[in-house]
């Protein structure tokens, strides 16, 4: 028996079948022609690489500038509330340490004491808390309901101020003295224009836009009596905070560019109109802008700004340390009032006027998140208005202390002296709060019935799991 393996046939083709191998083939390159010289790779991103470069800087500059408009446009509804309210307090306790430093020195002998400014000046801080969280935690309906009767105690104290009730400081007849209290009637009638307007605005709704729904009757006769009487007062720096936050809700609200420019023309020549007329104002303004010798006067209209400036320049990056300005010494006049910023760079430096600046831009960022966030009209241009009035006032003093705008009178608000003022301006940061607080709860409500939607989901889910298990069991059979 031949146990050799038996031989395989041959092939057709005569060879032995092999296993082929498949490789990924190459692509085939193809080079230059033949008449063209070749490139370096230098020469092939000469411009490819630049182009790159600006472009993937210019997304990612895009892409920050998103970023930061989103955390400023919506941020979190739960720590917008708390914003308002940490900033608010913060400046004020800021006023208030400064309102002591500054007049502590110049009320030792008096009849006050040296204390006796800063306990006025906290007891209205106290009755602005209250104001504040009062307005805090009312119904919005209630704010509504109120804006009427803001607007008319507004005008009827801006009008008593011209009666004997009234009385002038400073050349500035805005002032009314009830008994032992006396206050500036200006400061409330903010608060009423600001949410009387915004009143008004939002019923008017896209009626705005025509100028006859413009100027009735926010314009004519509601603030046009109140600058009536500001200006019969010789009160223009309070003329100006007014007509800067009235500009932003019309602005706001959905009123026509030219209107603005037509405005804005009427009233720097009214303005100008004004200064003319007053001497006063005339030759502060000559001082600022250094003509006509007016800082040579007997008067001396530079020296109040000329020792601001000193004070500021003399705090450098830490300050002198609180309670240790050298300006405060009768140098500045009204150190407690216009120009307290100067006292607080000068003992806090650098560094203290930063975060008071920051502790306004914290204030303004919460109250543009709640105008941002909002989809109630009214609640946006009340806001708006309010942010306005508050900032608005913050640029001017500041603008007035630093020598870029002439001095005009107008307080720091929360830091300055002044009962009337700072209690205002708590009730209207209360406002605010009021509407952060609805948009919380809001938020607060979104989220619970989000996560309670899952739960039903899931719920249904797992009874139909069930009963298609008992659905596929067998019938009974008899």
């Amino acid at each position: 028996m031949d146990k050799r393996r038996p031989r395989v046939p041959a092939s057709p083709e005569g060879t032995r079948p092999r296993l082929r191998v498949v490789e990924a083939a190459a692509p085939k390159e193809t080079g230059p022609p033949a008449s063209a010289p070749p490139q370096t790779d230098d020469a092939q991103g000469e411009g490819t690489s630049g182009r790159r470069w600006k472009a993937a800087r210019s997304t990612s500059r895009r892409n920050r500038i998103q970023r930061f408009w989103q955390f400023a446009e919506e941020g979190n509804p739960y720590t917008t509330f708390w914003l308002l309210l940490g900033s608010a307090l913060a400046l004020t306790v800021f006023g208030l340490v400064m309102v002591l430093s500054a007049t502590a020195v110049e009320s030792v002998g008096t009849e006050a004491g040296a204390y006796g400014v800063f306990l006025r000046q906290a007891t209205w801080a106290g009755i602005g808390l209250v104001g504040m969280f009062l307005v805090a935690v009312m119904p919005r309906g209630w704010l509504k309901k109120l804006a009427w009767p803001a607007m008319a105690l507004g005008v009827l104290g801006l009008a008593l101020v011209l009666t004997p009730l009234g009385y002038e400081v400073q050349g500035n007849r805005n002032w009314i003295a009830i008994g032992p209290i006396n206050g500036q009637p200006s400061e409330l009638a903010k608060i009423a224009l600001c949410l009387w307007t915004g009143l008004v605005l939002a019923r008017k709704g896209p009626k705005v836009r025509e100028l006859q729904h413009t100027i009735v009757p926010v314009i004519m006769p509601g603030a046009a009596l109140i600058f009536a009487f500001i200006l019969w007062g010789r009160d223009l720096g309070t003329a100006l905070v007014f007509g800067f936050f009235l500009a932003a809700m019309l602005f706001v609200s959905g009123t026509k560019a030219r209107y603005f420019i037509a405005a804005g023309i009427t009233g720097v020549v009214g303005a100008v109109l004004l200064a003319l007329m007053s001497p006063n104002r005339t030759v502060r303004i000559q001082a600022w802008l250094g003509i006509n010798d007016a800082c040579s006067l007997p008067q001396d209209f530079c020296y109040q700004s000329e020792q601001g400036l000193y004070a500021l320049a003399s705090g450098g990056f830490w300050g002198v340390g609180l309670g240790q300005s050298r300006q405060k010494w009768n140098y500045i006049p009204e150190a407690e009032n216009d120009f307290i910023f100067t006292i607080l760079g000068e003992e806090l430096g650098l560094l203290g006027a930063l975060t008071v600046l920051l502790l306004f831009a914290a204030l303004a960022l919460g109250m543009f998140r709640v105008a941002s966030r909002s989809s109630e009209t009214w609640v946006k241009i009340t806001t708006v208005g309010i942010m306005a009035w508050v900032i608005g006032q913050t640029f001017i003093n500041l603008a007035m202390v630093t020598g870029l705008l002439p001095v005009i009178g107008v307080p720091l608000p929360f830091i300055s002296y002044g009962g009337s003022a700072l209690t205002a301006n708590l009730v209207a940061v209360g406002v605010v709060m009021n509407f952060a607080q609805t948009q919380r709860l809001e938020a607060r409500e979104r989220a619970q019935s989000a996560q309670g939607a899952p739960a039903k989901r899931a719920k249904g889910a797992k009874s139909s799991k069930g009963s298609g298990v008992n659905s596929r069991r067998k019938p009974a059979t008899v």
